[in-house]
């Protein structure tokens, strides 16, 4: 997991009332993004307006960052011709995993939907089958994990649901955090296995990875492959982040970073499509200011676990004989996110 940047990608998250952003820091820092103006009621009487969310020029005055609505995501991808067809994950179900989930994803989502004019996901599910997540911690050292997954939660729902707005979500919430090397791995894999054996899904999302370094050798990455081989068996896409270090990596204390180029798994997985991030500059409209480009902050680079597979001899003179990473890359940069 790379706790640092990826948090501070919740710069538009559909928190409506608040940007999250968390800045080189584990406790989530609160700004206020939109300004309730009293009006006139009835009787001399204010009441506060409803909330709106800011617009890409707001935004940039105001915080200095593009935050984009998802009408501007959609233009930007040109989806409108393939949801004329059909094509917006109906009769498919997404997954997506995430350590402990979020106690307000569903209340979240629907704020998400209702501001944003979107419909309600055919079906919304909340499952934990690799055991029950602990309540929500009161105290301020326990606090500050569980916001940033509760944050990177809402972030992987209710933008999987923009892009596929017809698709059923389903929400696997495990127990125990994921951080560098094995911790919180084997309960994520166990509980992927459930989903796979089950036919929950046909997507599994995974926003987050660890430094293959940070594991105790590449036998002890291999041993976590169940969960991906048994996804390529049931013909279960698995995609997962590329990381948001750039050519580094997080070291195992979550210090940045190893002194060489790495990369972090299961986004290495050759089973896995891995993918990148690109900064989108847009105008209010969700029309191209200018082309997309590499974001500074995107994982990507050559396994030391894994060789090249068969798919990417095109491009054997780019990543040599190890497995490369990205496959694919969209909009994931903190200024325009």
């Amino acid at each position: 997991m790379s706790p640092v940047l990826r948090r501070l990608r919740l710069a538009l998250a559909g928190l409506v009332g608040t940007l999250v952003l968390t800045v080189g820091s584990p406790s989530a820092l609160l700004v206020p993004a939109l300004a309730v103006r009293p009006m006139p009621g009835v009787g001399g009487q204010t009441i506060a307006e409803t909330l709106t969310p800011p617009t890409t020029a707001t935004c940039r005055a105001t915080f200095h960052i593009a935050c984009y609505q998802p009408f501007q995501m959609q233009k930007a991808y040109d989806l409108a011709p393939l949801f004329s067809r059909g094509i917006d994950g109906r009769g498919r179900t997404i997954v997506i995993v995430d350590s402990f989930g979020s106690p307000t994803i569903q209340d979240d989502l629907k704020t998400f939907d209702q501001t944003f004019g979107l419909p309600d996901p055919p079906s919304f599910q909340v499952i934990q089958p690799a055991g029950a997540v602990p309540a929500f911690p009161q105290d301020p050292f326990g606090v500050s994990d569980r916001l940033g997954w509760a944050g990177e939660t809402t972030l992987d729902v209710e933008w999987s649901h923009v892009i596929a707005p017809a698709a059923n979500i389903v929400l696997v919430e495990t127990p125990t955090s994921e951080t560098e090397g094995v911790q919180g791995f084997p309960e994520i894999v166990q509980a992927e296995n459930f989903v796979i054996d089950h036919g929950i899904g046909d997507v599994i999302s995974q926003s987050f990875g660890a430094t293959e370094q940070t594991f105790p050798n590449a036998d002890a990455v291999r041993d976590l492959r169940s969960a991906v081989v048994n996804a390529r068996r049931h013909h279960v896409t698995m995609l997962a982040s590329s990381g948001d270090q750039g050519a580094g990596a997080l070291k195992s204390d979550l210090s940045c970073c190893f002194p060489f180029r790495a990369v972090i798994w299961p986004s290495s997985d050759p089973l896995v499509t891995s993918t990148g991030g690109t900064q989108l500059n847009l105008d209010d409209a969700g029309s191209r200011l200018s082309p997309d480009i590499v974001w500074n902050g995107a994982g990507g680079g050559v396994s030391a676990v894994f060789d090249r597979p068969e798919f990417q001899n095109g491009v054997r003179r780019t990543v040599g004989h190890q497995r490369g990473i990205p496959d694919i890359s969209m909009s994931a940069a903190v200024n325009g996110r």
